[in-house]
C-alpha cells in the first residue's frame, strides 16, 4: 500500500527506517539500547546488530517492551516533526507513515486517522518469509503484534490487501480520491 501511495504522490514515512536511524552510533537511542542490552548486541564496528537484538526481544516480551520504550518516543518525535514540515509546505493533501506498531506505540492518538492495511494471517506469514525471515522468526514477530481484528477496530480506514495487487491499488486510489476531495486547495 505504501508504494501505491508514493506512486500517487503522497509522502510516506517509514517507521522502520527511522527506528534503524535512531539506534545508530551517536544517535539518540544508541546509548540507551547499549545500556540495557549490553555489548553483545554490537557488531565488530560497534554498531547495533539488529539481528542479534531481534533474537533477544522477539523471545522475551519484557525485553521487547524495554526496546520499544526507547525507540517509539524517538520515532514519534521524528514523525511528528516531519509531518509538521509537510503540512507547513502545503503541497500535499495528506502524508502517511508506514508503521506495523502504530497502535502499540500509541502514535495513532496523535494522528488524524489510521489506515489499516491488512491481509489474511497465512498471507502475512508468507509475506514475512518472502522478505527473508524463517517461519519461526515470522511467527514470533506476528505474535508480538496486536491482532489484526483489534487493529481493524481502531483504524479509521481499511485497505484489504488479501486480493490481487490490482484490487489493492483500486482501493488505495479510491481512498486517495476521497482525500483529495476533502483537502481543498492542495
Amino acid at each position: 500500500m505504501a508504494r501505491i501511495l508514493r506512486d500517487l504522490g503522497f509522502p510516506v514515512l517509514e517507521a522502520d527506517r527511522m527506528a534503524h536511524q535512531v539506534i545508530e552510533p551517536g544517535q539518540p537511542a544508541y546509548d540507551d539500547v547499549r545500556a540495557i542490552f549490553g555489548d553483545t548486541v554490537l557488531d565488530a564496528n560497534k554498531r547495533i546488530d539488529r539481528g542479534r537484538l531481534a533474537t533477544i526481544v522477539f523471545d522475551n516480551r519484557e525485553k521487547l517492551n524495554e526496546l520499544n520504550a526507547i525507540i517509539h518516543p524517538r520515532v514519534e518525535e521524528k514523525t511528528l516533526q516531519r509531518f509538521a514540515e509537510l503540512e507547513d509546505s502545503g503541497k500535499h493533501a495528506a502524508a502517511f507513515i508506514e508503521a506495523a506498531l502504530i497502535f502499540e506505540a500509541g502514535l495513532h492518538r496523535k494522528l488524524d486517522g489510521v489506515v489499516v492495511a491488512w491481509c489474511l494471517p497465512e498471507q502475512q506469514l508468507a509475506r514475512l518469509i518472502e522478505r527473508g525471515m524463517n517461519e519461526s522468526e515470522a511467527r514470533k514477530r506476528i505474535a508480538m503484534q496486536m491482532p489484526v481484528p483489534e487493529k481493524l477496530a481502531l483504524g479509521s480506514d481499511k485497505i484489504d490487501c488479501s486480493g490481487s495487487f490490482e484490487e489493492t491499488r483500486r482501493q488505495v486510489e479510491a481512498f486517495a480520491a476521497k482525500l483529495h476531495q476533502t483537502s481543498p486547495g492542495r
